[in-house]
């Protein structure tokens, strides 16, 4: 009896062996098939993350650049104007000041009526003037980075 049982023993462990080989194969293909999906995907973000992070930087340089003293030409400055565009913007006079390139001070300055922005500062109120609410607020994101 010890024979057939040692025989019956051996067969099922074999036959286990061979349904749980056909069940790991599926399994091992469908796996390396997720990690090369996973990798793909994991260099598509990194390449995605860099192209970000370089047009974030060019963006800030573009944001940061002094505009041209020409577009202060037949402008004209207001002490209340300015301070009701910051508030209407809901923006601080240190946040309207960074966004123009000017320190709070100065924003307040301008708008107590204590001092004038000379024509290069001008130029850089009327810049900012000439933003939207949402443009402004994406500049001060970049800015303060």
């Amino acid at each position: 009896m010890k024979n057939l049982t040692d025989a019956l023993r051996a067969e099922i462990t074999r036959l286990a062996k061979k349904e749980a080989k056909a069940q790991i194969g599926s399994l091992k293909s469908a796996s390396a098939s997720y990690r090369r999906e996973i990798a793909e995907l994991k260099r598509t973000v990194n390449r995605m993350d860099r192209r970000l992070r370089y047009l974030e930087r060019q963006e800030k340089k573009r944001a940061e650049k002094a505009p041209s003293p020409k577009l202060a030409e037949g402008a004209r400055f207001s002490a209340q104007g300015l301070r009701s565009h910051r508030e209407k913007m809901g923006l601080s006079a240190a946040d309207y000041g960074l966004l123009a390139g000017l320190s709070a001070q100065t924003i307040y300055g301008y708008e107590s009526g204590k001092s004038r922005p000379r024509p290069a500062q001008l130029a850089k109120l009327v810049a900012v003037r000439g933003l939207g609410k949402r443009e402004a607020e994406r500049r001060l994101a970049l800015l303060k980075r």
